[in-house]
């Protein structure tokens, strides 16, 4: 591999780095993307529970425990209670934006990595050819092996480009799918607390 990198020429370098980011922010996304951790379920009950015995302070509180993008939702409407439910809605929402961009953070750079990693070997497709034309220039028919060099170099970077490229796509869109559904299973919890805090209001 290594061997096969190095004949790939310098152009194999920055495709590796794109390679490295697109997996370190895949990774990272997944961790920050757990279901528990963004959505959590025991959170919704328990501040369900408590306010419908009425423990408003209780649920407050228990928002601020938890560090989840829900929690900060819900407690956004907390602290609103008593307004009209129009205010609390939209406070909600504002929230529920500025909490989808936070789960959405990075994931463009793996989309970009998956529209950059292929042109690159497609740059090195092109130097490596140059450099075949110039030895062919250079001393006319050439020797088969003279020209090795440039062929490899244009085969290997697209070959590179196309395996970093293809996976960050696949990436990218199981990301961007994780998060819209997270999105809208916050939105079903927000929309059950709305209507309880609605229903205590009366």
């Amino acid at each position: 591999m290594l061997e096969l990198f190095q004949k790939g020429g310098f152009l194999m370098y920055p495709i590796a780095i794109c390679s490295i980011v697109a997996l370190a922010v895949f990774l990272e996304r997944l961790w920050a993307l757990r279901h528990g951790k963004v959505v959590p379920q025991e959170l919704l009950l328990e501040v369900l529970d408590l306010l419908a015995k009425g423990k408003l302070t209780e649920a407050q509180t228990l928002c601020r425990r938890w560090n989840s993008p829900l929690a900060e939702v819900i407690y956004t409407g907390l602290l609103h209670y008593g307004k009209d439910r129009s205010t609390i809605k939209e406070r909600m929402e504002e929230v529920g934006r500025h909490e989808v961009a936070e789960l959405e953070r990075h994931i463009n750079v793996i989309g970009t990595v998956a529209a950059v990693a292929p042109l690159l070997g497609l740059l090195g497709t092109v130097t490596g050819m140059i450099k075949s034309f110039n030895v062919i220039a250079a001393q006319g028919v050439a020797e088969p092996q003279s020209l090795a060099g440039g062929i490899s170099e244009a085969l290997l970077t697209t070959a590179a480009g196309l395996i970093v490229a293809i996976p960050a796509v696949i990436m990218y869109r199981y990301l961007s799918s994780k998060v819209r559904s997270l999105s809208l299973e916050m939105e079903a919890a927000a929309l059950r607390v709305l209507e309880l805090l609605g229903t205590e209001r009366k």
